[in-house]
């Protein structure tokens, strides 16, 4: 399945607002194919069955393990939430219960609430689609509880992925360092205006030196670490076109292990504010709106940023910065899609030229690699090649511009 809208494939409901509601019957649920059991230990994620029939699903979750877990229903790509229950204790069950729509899902645990999860499997919703009804404040608050979940997923796996790295770093271990650095990187880009929102947090964690040194901050996180990683040589130029070596040299053992701690802490400071109180209520002051806005931003930092290969200035790995801005800017245009639609011929026609400009900008972006099998670095791109990654960001960023507007219109 193609899935172009999560809030028409899929709706979650907390399953004490069904009791209150009636919105689901027993007859609909049995008709889905009754109940699916799940069970969530320290190294798997087991789901009675693996198909269902489209309809009201309700998975019922019991923890056998001995750490506070998770569990997720993922949309097709892997990444984007599209149900979720959590805090489900040792021995404890919980209920997810959701109208699922034809299409592939995966299923998947997070024993400890953090890190990838395990016992990721394919989840196959077969039959007819299903008409999604409800009040349209309540599909909007869906948008936002949904983006909630995946902004905290990513930092939840960002975290312990940090971690390892900065041991990595601090160790000496430059090889492995370097091999992991664009990969933990993506959690982060994919979500990285919630960070740009909360003061000097991204410039801890994200400033190029450049930044830095404009804005008299000290010079910390990703960047600063990039620059130890790949030394450059005595004559290399900075973004800038300074000496590289001006005000600058390697870090001693001492200094590596005082960056990895502070890059830990500043990852932990995020990890905290996105699973507190203060975020959600942010992000529902902010609505659907925000949502929208979110997918402008991330689009805003391939254009200003990574396509002109200033990001990763030594490493040269844009490119990987590039496709997990997309990709967060897609899953925040997907929770707000259906809002753009419902405003008539223009929306249809505004959110048609959306989907055509992701896909193109997706098919370009692929022609240079993926964050699977890895990307070329950005020196081999041609001139050519980055006219046409401009053009495909301009082509998606001009209707991309109007999605607020439309939406709030």
């Amino acid at each position: 399945m193609n899935r172009t809208s999560l809030t028409a494939a899929l709706v979650a409901v907390p399953t004490a607002a069904l009791a209150l509601s009636g919105c689901v019957a027993k007859a609909d649920l049995a008709a889905s194919g009754g109940p699916l059991t799940v069970t969530s230990d320290a190294t798997a994620c087991t789901v009675s069955a693996n198909t269902a029939t489209s309809g009201t699903l309700a998975f019922n979750v019991t923890n056998s393990g001995t750490q506070t877990t998770e569990f997720y229903l993922l949309a097709d790509d892997g990444l984007r939430i599209v149900g979720e229950v959590e805090n489900i204790a040792p021995g404890a069950s919980r209920t997810l219960t959701v109208v699922a729509q034809p299409g592939n899902y995966f299923t998947l645990c997070k024993p400890g609430m953090i890190g990838q999860g395990v016992g990721k499997t394919a989840f196959t919703v077969s039959g007819d689609s299903i008409a999604i009804t409800g009040e349209d404040a309540e599909q909007k608050q869906q948008a936002v509880t949904l983006y909630a979940a995946f902004v905290k997923d990513q930092v939840a796996q960002l975290l312990p992925e940090v971690k390892t790295f900065a041991d990595d770093y601090a160790a000496g271990r430059d090889d492995a360092a370097k091999a992991a650095f664009p990969k933990v990187r993506a959690y982060y880009e994919r979500i990285e205006p919630i960070a740009e929102a909360l003061g000097d947090l991204d410039p801890r964690i994200d400033y190029r030196e450049v930044d830095a040194v404009a804005e008299n901050l000290e010079w910390t996180g990703f960047h600063r670490i990039e620059k130890d990683l790949w030394v450059p040589a005595k004559d290399a130029k900075n973004a800038d076109d300074s000496s590289a070596w001006q005000d600058w040299e390697p870090s001693t053992t001492e200094q590596r292990k005082g960056y990895a701690d502070k890059l830990v802490a500043d990852v932990q400071e995020l990890y905290d504010y996105v699973h507190g109180d203060t975020f959600l209520s942010t992000l529902n002051e902010q609505g659907v709106a925000g949502l929208s806005n979110g997918a402008i931003s991330l689009l805003d930092e391939v254009a200003t940023g990574k396509i002109t290969g200033e990001e990763d200035w030594w490493s040269g790995t844009d490119l990987y910065d590039f496709a997990a801005n997309v990709e967060g800017s897609k899953m925040a245009f997907s929770l707000v899609r259906d809002f753009a639609l419902s405003k008539g011929d223009d929306g249809k026609k505004l959110v048609a030229e959306i989907d055509e400009g992701y896909a193109t900008l997706e098919k370009s972006l692929a022609q240079h690699g993926s964050a699977t099998a890895g990307f070329v670095s950005f020196s081999e791109l041609t001139d050519s090649d980055k006219r046409d990654l401009i053009d495909d960001i301009n082509t998606l960023a001009e209707p991309l511009s109007k999605l607020t507007t439309t939406i709030l219109g």
